[in-house]
């Protein structure tokens, strides 16, 4: 089967065109979601686009940003979403691959349960060298890049994204990234990288001991000594912790009931990646990003929320010393 391609477009900017982003998305997936509107005899179906590259673009793309999504597609499923990330609007650069991986989603019973995983193929050494290739070319013309991670079935090396960071870095190109384990490690050598990660992260990939706030301000201190700009660490319902090489700070947005907790860290990271891709302040950037990961976990949909709502919350947010 043939694989999708990059539709043409006119890429004529209007004057206020948002700010354009590229984002890495390593492993996009299929989504099958099962739920109930009415009753248990009146099931209903969603079909999404998913990953964590796309749902960061999903939510970018919703700030009013412009993200051009360098991501692997092949398959059934990968004909499929690319069909649903375009129907979204989302601007594609695909690397030909088998197929990617698919899941399928039960919420009738109110909570989130995993029916069926079909696993994406590893991606092999051309498929590896396209994707890199891809998103360091169409990252010479945006105003920011977003790397975001692989699963390792996905057997992409963690030195990947350490060059990749490198390079861009090397192009004057400004980075976000939401990594985790090993793949930190090689981004921490890239200067001037601002770095995403859950405090779960931090404790599994051996960065801090322990999720006292102390003890993670003190690890991103010496993960800053290897040349990260920032370190932005989510910690679920408590206070994103921001470290930088002048202070660190806590950021708490107003609590919310959640409904689904997943994808409130992509949104956090999309929210952050708008601001200074509009040259907008670390401040700011964490602001928005906190907003949008908020008001996610209130909403089933992963990667999604309204504008207006998000930055009218992002003023909502206070911030302390850390």
């Amino acid at each position: 089967m043939s694989h999708p391609t990059p539709d043409h477009e006119d890429r004529t900017e209007a004057p206020d065109a948002g700010p354009r982003l590229s984002v890495l998305a390593v492993g996009p997936m299929l989504e099958v979601t099962v739920e109930t509107l009415r009753g248990e005899d009146e099931p209903h179906v969603h079909v999404h686009a998913g990953g964590q590259g796309l749902w960061v673009a999903r939510m970018a793309k919703t700030l009013g940003a412009r993200p051009v999504v360098c991501a692997p597609f092949g398959g059934e499923a990968g004909v499929a979403a690319a069909a649903l990330a375009r129907a979204e609007g989302l601007d594609l650069r695909t690397t030909s691959t088998p197929d990617i991986s698919a899941h399928v989603l039960d919420y009738r019973g109110g909570e989130r349960e995993e029916l069926v995983v079909m696993r994406s193929p590893a991606l092999d050494r051309h498929a590896q060298d396209d994707l890199y290739g891809t998103m360091l070319v169409h990252s010479m013309d945006v105003d920011l890049a977003v790397l975001t991670g692989a699963d390792p079935d996905l057997g992409v090396p963690d030195d990947f994204f350490g060059r990749l960071a490198q390079d861009l870095r090397a192009a004057d190109r400004p980075v976000v990234a939401d990594l985790s384990g090993d793949h930190v490690r090689q981004i921490l050598r890239a200067e001037g990288v601002v770095l995403k990660i859950s405090h779960e992260e931090m404790l599994e990939g051996g960065f801090a001991e322990d999720a006292e706030v102390a003890t993670l301000r003190d690890s991103g201190r010496r993960m800053l000594e290897e040349g990260l700009r920032a370190l932005v660490i989510s910690r679920a319902d408590d206070p994103t912790l921001v470290v930088t090489h002048d202070e660190a700070r806590l950021y708490t947005a107003p609590q919310v009931s959640t409904r689904e907790h997943k994808g409130a860290g992509d949104s956090m990271t999309a929210g952050i990646a708008v601001t200074l891709a509009r040259g907008g302040s670390l401040d700011d950037a964490v602001r928005l990003g906190a907003a949008a990961g908020a008001l996610n976990v209130t909403r089933r949909g992963l990667g999604t929320g309204r504008r207006d709502q998000i930055e009218a919350f992002a003023d909502r947010v206070s911030v302390e010393p850390a």
